[in-house]
């Protein structure tokens, strides 16, 4: 005997609301209905999946696996059934796109309006995090693509190039290397560089394609931002210097502050902006379609 879905949508009920009474609210079925459910659901898989707590109930080993397996399981069924409401409608239905907070208020305001003209019948659910949790959410099957940067570490994914984003040096205005037209890395050393604190990949991709040691040495760092918009406010307020994305200088980032933007001469450092997708996903052509779509932004 196999799980059944309602069971599995049981256990993950279970495992969201901490309680049997509010589980089988969630579930809208009766508590007895979803204790039995789970009792099934133990019954198929040999072992107990969760210990009746005074405080509430805790999952066994087991059942930590199989809510692992029933979110991906639950997610492939959901894409089952909006795939056959669309059938022959690309980016139709829901699609849940997660997005990073380094692209998202750059290249989404020109996209979303082009997405809608093209796709009136998607539903777009938008969710920015960073990097890593973001492609946690597209593994655990809770997002159906992401918008993220390269290089980073990408096992278990596919994915579709949208754009080279080319990094630039962003200098306080009457820094004495805004004379000159372009900048390098050389003319760079020495100076107090700041970046977006840890956790940000572009911080990576910063010290990675510029060729840069972490600033500060010794684990210490003078500054750091939490913000593209305050990184632009503390190198405006003479703080030191840093690395914008192209795309964020075009979108009108620095100019509100006092900062000379400038490219590399010799070398282009960039990042790589992709759409990316859970390896075997079903939404692999949509994922490719959104990736046409965003190079025209």
């Amino acid at each position: 005997m196999l799980p059944t879905i309602r069971q599995l949508q049981y256990l993950k009920l279970l495992a969201e609301h901490g309680g049997f009474g509010k589980a089988a609210e969630a579930a809208h079925v009766t508590q007895p209905t979803l204790s039995a459910g789970i009792q099934e659901l133990e019954r198929a898989l040999g072992a107990p999946v969760v210990d009746r707590a005074r405080t509430g109930i805790i999952l066994t080993p087991v059942g930590e696996e199989a809510l692992r397996r029933a979110i991906l399981i639950l997610s492939e069924a959901e894409e089952l059934v909006e795939a056959a409401k669309n059938a022959g409608q690309p980016l139709a239905g829901r699609f849940r796109l997660g997005v990073i907070p380094t692209i998202a208020p750059f290249l989404l305001p020109g996209a979303l309006p082009l997405l809608r003209s093209r796709f009136p019948k998607l539903r777009l659910f938008l969710r920015e995090d960073l990097t890593h949790r973001l492609i946690g959410e597209l593994k655990a099957g809770r997002l159906d693509a992401a918008l993220i940067a390269l290089p980073f570490e990408t096992h278990g994914l596919e994915w579709a190039h949208v754009a080279d984003d080319e990094l630039l040096a962003a200098l306080p205005a009457d820094h004495p290397l805004a004379a000159a037209a372009t900048t390098t890395a050389e003319a760079l050393e020495g100076e107090t560089v700041i970046l977006l604190e840890d956790g940000h990949c572009l911080r990576d991709h910063v010290l990675s394609a510029c060729r840069l040691s972490a600033p500060g040495g010794r684990g210490e760092e003078p500054f750091a931002a939490t913000s593209l918009p305050t990184l632009v406010q503390m190198v405006a307020s003479g703080l030191g210097i840093t690395f914008l994305p192209r795309m964020a200088v075009a979108a009108g980032l620095a100019n509100a502050g006092h900062l000379a933007i400038r490219p590399f001469g010799e070398d282009h450092p960039a990042r790589e902006i992709v759409v990316a997708w859970r390896a075997g996903s079903n939404r692999k052509p949509e994922g490719r379609l959104l990736a046409e779509v965003l190079k025209a932004v």
